[in-house]
């Protein structure tokens, strides 16, 4: 059988707990992203998921285990591998364009001038920033800007792998769903493998191709993967009326609030802790032969 695109090999990872001893956030995980697809992460404050962030970004090293993308153990940061954070992490004194234009320079040194500027404002444009707005510091933009800058500098690196880390996690609710548009765009031109961690539900199901579950910590594991049989494209206004939507729904609200309580803590044998794969689809509500149901509409008084 190939291996996943991305493969997570029997990760652990254990900290000092202060006392002398030591604390194992997660052990043995293992799963598998395949190239090309969507995966959110949900879990608990405290289950590991930032942890498995950053040894997948390379910006941590493991107790024990591997990761390998592509065939090749994932050793340190790499171009190879983009992250886009919550707090946008943008360098302060670089215009909006130059902040694209900055990793682009060093993922396509041969490239001229003109065609590296050309291609940030290709990104930047995907994310609905054009004009003189690209030409701006960080401190003149809002935050909604920022992560768009964010989102179009990770993506304008073409890298194999795309690390989201709750991106849209301060913004408004209004600003989250026009970037999530656009994020879904530019993925769906791109084919790009994504690997998200979110504590939204609703945006994991509008997101995702497949939701890893964790189970709280200490010892907390991948444990389940659950697909989403919503076909794409999706809109946020329309999911919500496909028959699966809620059903996947309190699959995953049940999960968070009552089972990864109860298989938390649960030490492993040693072996590889894999996720359990979860698909819920339901039929259609309504036979053909049935009459339709009516539509709500507003009654004024």
């Amino acid at each position: 059988m190939a291996k996943p695109f991305l493969s997570i090999e029997r990760l652990t990872q254990k900290f000092p707990d202060g006392a002398g001893g030591t604390l194992t956030v997660f052990e043995n995980a293992s799963f598998g992203i395949e190239k090309g697809e969507f995966v959110c992460i949900l879990g608990h404050s405290g289950c590991g998921k930032s942890t498995i962030m950053n040894v997948l970004a390379g910006l941590a090293e493991p107790s024990s285990g591997v990761v390998k993308m592509d065939g090749f153990e994932v050793s340190g940061p790499s171009l190879d591998r983009g992250v886009v954070f919550q707090n946008y992490s943008l360098l302060p004194w670089l215009s909006a364009l130059k902040n694209v234009t900055f990793g682009v320079r060093a993922r396509y040194p041969d490239w001229s001038k003109a065609k590296v500027e050309a291609h940030g404002r290709d990104y930047l444009a995907m994310v609905g920033l054009e004009g003189d707005v690209v030409h701006r510091k960080p401190s003149q933009l809002s935050g909604g800007m920022r992560q768009r800058v964010s989102i179009a500098r990770a993506f304008a690196n073409h890298p194999k792998l795309l690390l989201l880390d709750e991106p849209f996690g301060a913004l408004d609710a209004l600003t989250r769903g026009t970037i999530q548009e656009e994020l879904l765009k530019i993925w769906s031109k791109t084919e790009q493998t994504v690997f998200m961690i979110t504590h939204d539900i609703d945006e994991a199901i509008l997101l995702a191709d497949r939701i890893l579950l964790m189970t709280n910590g200490p010892f907390a594991r991948v444990a389940e993967a659950v697909e989403i049989t919503i076909p794409r494209p999706r809109n946020r206004t329309e999911i919500v009326d496909h028959p699966n939507y809620y059903a996947i729904r309190n699959h995953l609200v049940h999960f968070l609030g009552h089972r990864s309580k109860e298989l938390a803590g649960q030490q492993g044998d040693g072996e590889a802790q894999s996720p359990v794969s979860v698909r819920i689809d339901q039929p259609q509500s309504q036979s053909e032969d049935e009459e339709p149901v009516p539509p709500l509409r507003a009654v004024n008084d």
